[in-house]
């Protein structure tokens, strides 16, 4: 194998700086009851201030919309949220018994609380269907969708369910009845630790092992989601913000965690003290966590490029939780690892198989003259595909491309109702409007318009408006009683999640309403939900390019300082955009064509979620990074040592094999667990995590990786003189010798592990 007949060794050991990490570590182990107990009361603290003063969530995405300003201005009475009462009838909704019985149905519904009116089919043109069958009121509330509780919500639902039965059917739909049917979160994140915590069972044969993982995230998490509710008050945040923010607090704190409890149990095989093995874990370990956390809360900031109220506030949320997880391991976990002693050097009761990098049975991993059999499976693999390394670039890299190839079809849109769940009340009030009055009720265009005068026209709008093709029909105007705006509702034929419905917004704002409102004196605008969301993924759209420029040069400028090498930084950026394409591609493929959708609980084709891709990126490229960054470290510790490239790629796959494998599992089953929550966005991240994560741990760090390490060699390690002095003399191991103090010895003197 090339560059296996000679290696590099350090001839003298020259001093190296010190550091942080491992002194941090070692004081946290002397003081570990103080540790342990500055971080119970301050979760709490935290906790209670979260209870006392969190600030409410907030899901406009829209940003300063002009239009609903305007609407907020003039129009008092409808400056809150709105639900639709869809009524089916076997008779004739117009008929005395009918609309006897729809009159007592709306009683209620005036007198709940926050709600200002409540609109007739009888009292407004145009809300009952051409057959008849078919008809709806307007339960308008003074208040946005943040201010209804669940509990409000569901008694509302549960007075439409009273009133149906006797060939009359009313259902309720809106924002507030999806949010309460499909809420965000629910009980994934209970299945998730238990899940974590069964794969780190398996992978420590150790309760004690496997809860200082779990006791670490969970704290760090809580004090996480504290901080998330107590910022918003500064970085408003959406719903959906603690949940992500938790899925990816469990996922990484659980995995920094196992990363330096794995290490300080090798120190303490090796015969160091608990004191020793801590420090050790820490200047290891603990120095390639931070460099991992880091990559993600760079990744999660880098949201803030989009300029985008809400996404700000979710950057600023998932960094805090990241952030919060990181100071654990970096200052719990070693407390608590000081409580353990030397009771995690016990063999384990419970092995992994040698093909998921088991401890082999006699021999060291890391020597090449050990017999083949005797040597661990995960370098024996890696041998395998230093041997033909452009076959296994070629059929990884294919395959790669292969799954992200649906990718390019992919549509983006807002969730609506026709995507909730059959058997709930939201879809059955969608099904019955669009039976009534065509799919584009579900999508309505909201014209807000500024007048000149009270006699001011806006016949010449209207036309222009309902002569676009793709407009159904649109109301007729309403003056706000002061008579300085004007409020029309334009309906589509298509439905909200249809591509030409985007376009058909995008060609009245900025063309339609500018041609007819020329020379009038009035302003107007397109807003509502609907139009919104189009304006937030036009926002996307346009953004987006920077937002992958900005993450994934910060992340390559960190990854040259760490390992010194220009070329491990951009392979490994063009492998994580080569994972994330791939998750984009089977997410495609299962939400939107619905390969085996029912099997994750999609109830039918849908597009992506519009922030969903975002999110993925961001996210799935500072994870992508942890799996990069712990097993390159390795590799490096291996390079510096020895300066054999491929025994060195072999030496350190063969030692992050078992941890790799645990953290992927740990990982995939934490964010499969989101999957069976009720909201289909949530849903969509949770896949397109896991199966990332399952991509980047087995085809790109088992195989790809290897492989293009092999095809480069030396030039792996490749850094120019200009960059390298502007550097800092730093190791992937704390106080360990640098790269270029190195002395030619046989490749026996390799350094080995047991």
């Amino acid at each position: 194998m090339p560059g296996s007949s000679t290696v590099r060794h350090p001839a003298t050991r020259q001093p190296a700086r010190a550091g942080i990490i491992g002194p941090l570590g070692r004081t946290c182990f002397r003081y570990r009851r103080l540790t342990l107990i500055a971080w119970i009361l301050g979760v709490a603290c935290l906790i209670t201030l979260w209870t006392r003063f969190g600030a409410p969530a907030q899901d406009n995405f829209t940003g300063n919309d002009p239009g609903q300003t305007l609407l907020n201005s003039h129009f008092h009475q409808q400056s809150g949220d709105t639900l639709t009462l869809a009524i089916r009838s076997s008779d004739p909704i117009d008929s005395p018994a009918v609309r006897a019985r729809v009159t007592s149905a709306l009683v209620p519904f005036a007198r709940a609380p926050h709600v200002t009116s409540v609109t007739s089919p009888y009292q407004a043109p145009g809300q009952i269907s051409a057959h008849g069958h078919v008809a709806f009121a307007v339960v308008q509330f003074g208040v946005p969708s943040s201010k209804i509780s669940n509990g409000e919500a569901l008694a509302l639902m549960q007075d439409a369910r009273s009133m149906s039965g006797r060939g009359v059917h009313f259902d309720l739909g809106g924002d507030v009845v999806d949010l309460a049917e499909t809420p965000y979160g629910g009980p994934t994140e209970g299945v998730g630790v238990a899940a974590a915590a069964i794969v780190l069972l398996i992978a420590f044969g150790s309760l004690l092992a496997m809860g200082l993982p779990v006791l670490t995230a969970v704290l760090g998490i809580g004090a996480g989601l504290s901080l998330i509710a107590l910022l918003g008050h500064v970085f408003p945040a959406p719903s959906f913000s603690p949940i992500v923010a938790a899925m990816i607090g469990l996922g990484v704190g659980v995995d920094y965690a196992l990363f330096i409890v794995t290490r300080f149990r090798e120190a303490l095989h090796h015969g160091e003290d608990a004191e020793t093995a801590v420090v050790t874990a820490m200047s290891t370990a603990g120095r390639t966590v931070v460099i991992a956390g880091t990559t993600v809360i760079i990744g999660m900031l880098g949201l803030l490029v989009l300029r985008q109220s809400l996404l700000n506030g979710v950057a600023i949320a998932a960094a805090a939780t990241v952030a919060m997880v990181l100071l654990g391991s970096l200052t719990l976990l070693p407390a608590l690892l000081g409580f353990t002693g030397t009771r995690l050097a016990k063999p384990s009761r419970l092995r992994l198989p040698r093909w998921l990098g088991g401890r082999a049975v006699s021999g060291t991993a890391g020597q090449r003259g050990l017999p083949p059999a005797r040597r661990p499976a995960a370098e024996r693999w890696a041998m395998m595909i230093q041997r033909r390394p452009v076959v296994a670039a070629l059929v990884s890299g294919g395959l790669l491309l292969l799954l992200a190839a649906p990718a390019l079809s992919m549509k983006l849109s807002m969730p609506d109702e026709s995507s909730q769940a059959r058997g709930t009340m939201g879809y059955s009030s969608y099904a019955t409007m669009a039976r009534g009055f065509g799919p584009g009720f579900d999508a309505p265009l909201i014209v807000a318009a500024s007048l000149p005068s009270p006699t001011a026209s806006t016949a010449r709008l209207a036309h222009a408006i309902a002569a676009t093709p793709g407009i159904a029909r649109i109301t007729p105007a309403r003056v706000s009683p002061d008579g300085q705006a004007a409020l029309m509702i334009a309906y589509p034929t298509t439905g909200e999640q249809k591509a030409a419905t985007n376009a058909l917004v995008n060609r009245i704002r900025t063309s339609v309403i500018p041609g007819a409102t020329a020379g009038t004196g009035i302003r107007a605008y397109l807003t509502g939900p609907n139009a919104g969301n189009v304006s937030f993924a036009n926002l996307v759209g346009q953004r987006l390019p920077w937002l992958i420029g900005v993450v994934v040069a910060l992340s390559m400028v960190l990854l040259v300082a760490m390992f010194r090498s220009v070329t491990v930084a951009v392979k490994a950026a063009l492998m994580n955009l080569l994972s994330i394409s791939a998750a984009y591609g089977v997410l495609t493929a299962i939400t939107q064509w619905g390969w085996a959708g029912h099997l994750f609980g999609f109830p039918e084709k849908m597009p992506v979620t519009t922030w969903v891709p975002i999110f993925l990126f961001v996210i799935l490229f500072g994870l992508s990074m942890d799996y990069e960054v712990f097993l390159l470290s390795r590799i490096r510790e291996s390079y510096d040592a020895t300066g054999d490239n491929a025994a060195s790629i072999a030496t350190g796959l063969a030692r992050t094999a078992r941890v790799i494998t645990a953290a992927a599992a740990i990982m995939v089953v934490v964010f499969l667990s989101f999957v069976l929550g009720a909201n289909v966005s949530v849903k969509q991240v949770g896949l397109g995590l896991a199966v990332a994560v399952l991509i980047d741990a087995t085809v790109v760090r088992m195989v790809l990786v290897p492989a293009v390490m092999e095809l480069l060699g030396p030039a792996n390690w490749w850094l120019p003189r200009s960059v390298a002095r502007i550097l800092p003399q730093a190791s992937p191991r704390e106080g360990e010798p640098l790269a270029d103090a190195r002395a030619l010895v046989s490749a026996t003197d390799a350094p080995t592990e047991r």
